[in-house]
């Protein structure tokens, strides 16, 4: 991982599962999380506990002092602006399509289905599944949000 707007930490971090050829899902479980979860903390876009931080240092071999000195108690994730819009990654700008082709579509049936309000990414789970198909292999992406009305006030 080589992507310039990763601190020296979260380059080590994705240096060091390379090495032990871990994927984030074995990561994952070790930490008792789900994989897109474990790769946010890597990514600096989920705050680990102090617990999480000492097991991820034992999974990836790495001193707990330099994780704790980066994602510590003074640590709160400022999330998203990793990248530049739209994305130059094709697997990226694949997502940055869907929206602008699917977005107003799936808004609409949001609010068909549950009126007026959103979807929260903050009380949110997200889970990437293979689908074996002989066709030719499938992504199955779900994104699953707590609803949040808009009040009146």
């Amino acid at each position: 991982m080589t992507d310039p707007k990763l601190s020296s930490v979260q380059t080590r971090m994705f240096q060091a599962k390379a090495q032990r050829k871990l994927s984030f899902e074995q990561i994952g479980q070790e930490l008792g999380c789900n994989e897109v979860y474990a790769a946010s903390i890597f990514y600096g876009q989920a705050k680990p506990t102090h617990e999480e931080m000492k097991k991820l240092c034992e999974i990836l071999n790495i001193p707990t002092n330099h994780l704790v000195e980066e994602m510590g108690d003074h640590f709160f994730p400022s999330r998203g602006g990793l990248m530049t819009m739209p994305p130059q990654d094709p697997t990226l700008y694949r997502f940055f399509e869907m929206i602008q082709v699917f977005g107003y579509p799936l808004k609409a049936v949001i609010h068909e289905k549950f009126g007026d309000g959103i979807m929260s990414a903050i009380d949110f789970k997200a889970d990437v599944e293979k689908i074996e198909d002989p066709k030719g292999d499938r992504v199955k992406i779900t994104l699953n949000g707590k609803f949040l009305p808009y009040k009146k006030w």
